[in-house]
């Protein structure tokens, strides 16, 4: 996106955001959808001829990964994209006449460059998904539920307030941690202000 002509950039972009458009549950069913049996997925590969019989793609831990992943892609995309767009080409170009290969000035002077988008891009959807609660009681299986669905489960079901709160504080512990070992690595300040 980049590197791209502006108006194909902008085009791809604007896929990117396209998804925040929708509600989650509206994705979360057209999902179930496609994945079904009956599904676009299932159909267009038994046309092709690639499998003889559909493929469960739903309610289990595929599905899950699939939605889950076009969920949250925005939210790693856009905090590298707006690194990547501050960084200028100038230094691609400053280490190829130095003589570095441009696989080693990628890896050695632009992916260094682009860890603050990194890191506030996995941070941002690790905190989104542990609390996800929906898209995996929906298209996951029995055993695809997330922390989140079990504290609701002990306030709502059980009235166990005690173990949804000692399950509340282990979610937050788990956030407070991720979050503090990524301001460790790459510093507080660059994951927050994208410096």
């Amino acid at each position: 996106i980049t590197v791209l002509p502006r108006r194909l950039a902008a085009a791809l972009t604007f896929s990117v955001i396209l998804p925040f458009w929708t509600s989650l549950l509206v994705r979360t069913s057209a999902w179930i959808v496609v994945l079904s049996k009956d599904g676009v997925v299932n159909s267009f590969l038994t046309r092709l001829g690639v499998i003889s019989e559909p493929l469960q793609l739903i309610f289990n831990r595929t599905g899950l990964y699939i939605v889950m992943v076009h969920i949250l892609l925005p939210f790693m995309v856009l905090p590298i994209r707006s690194v990547m767009n501050g960084i200028s080409p100038n230094y691609m170009k400053a280490s190829a006449s130095l003589g570095a290969h441009p696989c080693l000035g990628f890896f050695k002077v632009y992916l260094p460059l682009t860890l603050p988008g990194v890191g506030a891009g996995c941070l941002m959807t690790f905190i989104i998904a542990i609390g996800y609660y929906i898209t995996p009681a929906l298209v996951g299986g029995a055993g695809d539920n997330m922390i989140s669905f079990f504290i609701a489960f002990h306030t709502n079901s059980v009235i166990n307030w005690g173990m949804a709160a000692a399950l509340g504080v282990v979610l937050l512990s788990a956030v407070l941690l991720i979050f503090g070992t990524f301001g460790r690595l790459l510093g507080f300040s660059r994951i927050v202000a994208l410096k």
